[in-house]
């Protein structure tokens, strides 16, 4: 089997977001696409391990939002990367709530669905989870940020958890000596890695990149 076939799939980078309680969730997926028109329904895929998932499950609603090609390594790094448990990946960009007081960001932000649990599948390491939308909204006009460009132009990785990981691939030219952190696959290029390097991703320092 050929793994490079998966890449031609046209995927998005989205955000999907819940609450439980007075806690606030999120994390990115490139999975959210429409399922139906009427009613509108849309799917998303979580990883099963995932604390955003949990949330969506217990709550029986979540908020998708469409991120834009100005979305950076900063937003993506937070929601990608880490644990909204640990941390309140809201609180460094701008944001409103729904209708279900779920909170989703209005900077780097194409549209907005806000939905109702309609039902699940479980698929292994994910689950798949069918939402009707009760709102939809348009927030900009800026162009939707595709996994391609994501790659290409922002250079971005992969984390592990994603539907679609399939190890990190650097779209880079390979003439510059390259270091990889072991953590989401971000590539820097040059030689030596500073010992001060913070990952724009996922914020590790030097001491999780290897040399590849």
């Amino acid at each position: 089997m050929d793994i490079q076939a998966f890449f031609k799939l046209s995927y998005g980078l989205y955000v999907v977001s819940a609450r439980s309680g007075e806690k606030k969730y999120g994390c990115i997926v490139n999975t959210l696409q429409q399922v139906t028109a009427e009613p509108p329904m849309l799917s998303v895929a979580v990883n099963k391990n995932s604390v955003t998932a949990k949330a969506i499950l217990d709550s029986g609603r979540f908020c998708g939002t469409v991120l834009t090609e100005t979305a950076d390594l900063h937003l993506i790094g937070t929601f990608g990367f880490k644990n909204s448990e640990a941390v309140d990946k809201f609180a460094a960009f701008s944001t409103k709530e729904d209708e279900n007081n779920i909170p989703y960001l209005t900077e780097h932000a194409a549209a907005r669905y806000s939905c109702e649990v309609a039902g699940t599948l479980d698929l292994g390491t994910h689950i798949l989870i069918i939402g009707k939308v009760t709102e939809a909204e348009i927030l900009s006009d800026e162009p939707v940020m595709t996994y391609d460009y994501y790659h290409r132009v922002v250079k971005g990785g992969t984390p592990p958890t994603a539907p679609s990981y399939k190890g990190n691939i650097s779209h880079k030219p390979a003439q510059k000596a390259q270091w990889r952190c072991k953590i989401c696959g971000y590539i820097y290029e040059g030689d030596p890695l500073p010992a001060d390097f913070v990952c724009p991703i996922c914020g590790q320092g030097a001491d999780k990149f290897e040399k590849v």
